[in-house]
């Protein structure tokens, strides 16, 4: 078979996505290093997002999520198969932890190096301390000698993490390759000066860089796990238990149980658990997480329902349709986390320049030593700047800003609606004078607000004289927010945000016997209205809330006032 043969097989071979989240990366030399090794299978094709710590894996079915583990496992890091519902990084205590010793050794070592004034002092009382204990003087600094003692624990013990990173990755050398060689490089030169008075003490530079890498991925970690809140958030929409009914009985279980034609129960208030179709109940359900429009939907036997949605004020039954990672949820996660994990062309050359960094430190750092050493230069001034070099080359900042930057796009765009299907549409986004949206309601903030309201009190006249007393603009008003302050439905939210900003609670009666407003006999008919007796002084009348069509079955005529404010909608 030719290889135009078998490349065409491969392509026509059916990928299947798997997402591995990926351990012991610390820069974009590492993001390339995992690149490769995954990318040399067969048919595999791999992007890894170092900003959510994943890898975004495109993959033949035969090919199993294990052996894929194991090629990262091969390449010198730990992985696992990124579980549905899993946050995509989470704040790490192990660099909380880390930065604290480095932060309880580091600065004292560094404090005392720079202030020169404190040496003598603490010369004198080394000395003194050694003394009473009988131990030999040391032939050169004391203080120094306390500066290497203090930087050993920082340089050894905090920094382990990065040398074993820089050993595991010699054919591929990361930034973790020039940290440990500086630091390792200014320890152990340190050491040996202060041993035969060769030349000055840098343990305080190689204390120093570690106390500065280890507090730049402490807050590395902090800035990755704010940038995801936003994709947590959506995937913390999903319901954790259902409430499946079996035989006429509820029985609460995880998510996981629920298969496809299972009945379950959703209760006013709770989130519907996955898609699927209304076999008993009438009720409002907020879609607003999904289409962006405020106003509820009336669903009813037979109407289909979306996971995740709210359900406002009726008990439904609900047959499953969807479940798992089929649901509308499901697949707009999906689409946000493939989303993030696919790099963006600008990301693409940070990711390359990054991957030739490292090497060209290096060979800085040796080419600065070479050329000072050859002009004359003392061993000492030599061996100091190639240190320099390499402590103070990073390339973090470039690997890590470009797909943070992207994280933060996407995950924000996930919580207001809009979900990106490529990251280089941002790079593109720019360019665009003129927006075109397909219908309107969607342009919404999620919440109804009321615009206006006609208040009509001559309407009670048919009521007699008997409540005229009580037929005031703000009593009205007062009994409105009384009745739906009970009911979760968002138009009587909204109502009920419109008479407290009208300080409907106070009565407009002058008396010491101030109304009460409280509520009795209080029901709600789905996809009709609300209803209940309100106190009213001496009277407790009944209180009717909901649609003009709903109303007119309970009441008399209209009122013109009133028939006028609905003609205008």
């Amino acid at each position: 078979m030719s290889t135009q043969a078998v490349k065409t097989q491969a392509s026509n071979t059916p990928l299947e996505p798997t997402t591995l989240s990926v351990q012991g990366m610390t820069c974009s030399s590492c993001v390339n290093s995992v690149e490769k090794a995954l990318n040399s299978v067969d048919g595999v094709s791999a992007t890894i997002n170092f900003a959510t710590e994943t890898a975004h894996i495109l993959a033949p079915a035969e090919i199993t999520a294990k052996e894929l583990i194991k090629v990262v496992e091969k390449a010198g890091y730990s992985a696992a198969v990124l579980a549905d519902g899993q946050s995509v990084t989470l704040h790490s205590k192990k660099s909380a932890r880390a930065f604290f010793f480095a932060f309880i050794f580091a600065v004292p070592a560094v404090a005392i190096s720079m202030v020169m004034s404190w040496h003598h002092h603490i010369d004198m009382w080394l000395e003194d301390g050694l003394d009473t204990f009988g131990l030999p003087q040391p032939l050169y600094s004391a203080t120094a000698w306390l500066v290497i003692a203090l930087s050993a624990p920082v340089v050894l013990l905090v920094a382990y993490p990065i040398h074993k990173a820089a050993l595991r990755n010699l054919k591929h050398p990361t930034m973790d390759n020039l940290i440990s060689m500086g630091s390792l490089a200014a320890f152990g030169w340190s050491i040996y000066a202060n041993s035969t008075g060769a030349g000055d003490v840098y343990t305080e530079v190689a204390a120093g860089v570690i106390f500065f890498v280890i507090l730049g991925r402490y807050l590395e970690t902090r800035a990755k796990a704010k940038a995801s809140s936003a994709l947590s958030s959506l995937l913390a929409l999903g319901s954790k238990e259902v409430t499946i009914v079996r035989g006429g009985f509820p029985l609460i279980v995880p998510i996981e149980q629920l298969q496809i034609g299972d009945e379950f129960e959703v209760r006013p208030g709770d989130r519907i658990a996955t898609d699927g179709i209304v076999v008993k109940g009438e009720s409002a359900v907020d879609n607003s997480m999904l289409t962006g429009e405020t106003k509820p939907v009336d669903v009813g036997p037979g109407s289909s329902v979306i996971g995740a949605s709210v359900n406002h004020n009726g008990r439904l039954i609900v047959r499953a349709t969807r479940v798992g990672s089929d649901t509308e949820l499901a697949r707009i996660t999906a689409m946000v986390i493939s989303a993030q994990g696919t790099k963006a062309p600008i990301q693409r050359l940070a990711d390359r320049i990054s991957a030739v960094f490292v090497p060209i430190v290096t060979a800085g750092a040796i080419a600065t030593f070479a050329v000072w050493y050859a002009t004359g230069s003392t061993l000492t001034i030599s061996i100091s700047h190639a240190i320099a070099v390499l402590v103070i080359a990073c390339p973090c900042a470039l690997g890590l800003a470009t797909p943070v930057a992207l994280l933060v796009a996407s995950g924000r765009g996930a919580a207001r609606g809009i979900v990106l299907r490529e990251p280089r549409v941002l790079e593109v986004a720019r360019k665009v004078d003129v927006v075109v949206f397909d219908k309107t309601g969607t342009l919404t903030e999620g919440v109804m607000l009321v615009q206006d309201a006609t208040i009509s009190t001559a309407a009670g006249a048919v009521l007699g004289r008997s409540f005229a007393e009580i037929v005031t603009a703000q009593n009205i008003v007062a009994s409105a927010q009384a009745i739906e302050s009970l009911n979760n439905h968002p138009v009587a939210q909204s109502i009920t945000r419109y008479a407290l900003s009208q300080s409907a609670s106070q009565s407009s009666i002058p008396s010491a016997a101030r109304p009460t407003f409280a509520v009795s006999d209080f029901s709600v008919t789905p996809g009709s209205g609300a209803a209940g007796r309100v106190s009213i002084l001496s009277q407790s009348p009944v209180v009717l809330i909901g649609s003009p069509a709903a109303v007119a079955h309970s009441s008399t005529e209209f009122h013109p006032e009133i028939k006028a404010a609905i003609d205008r909608g």
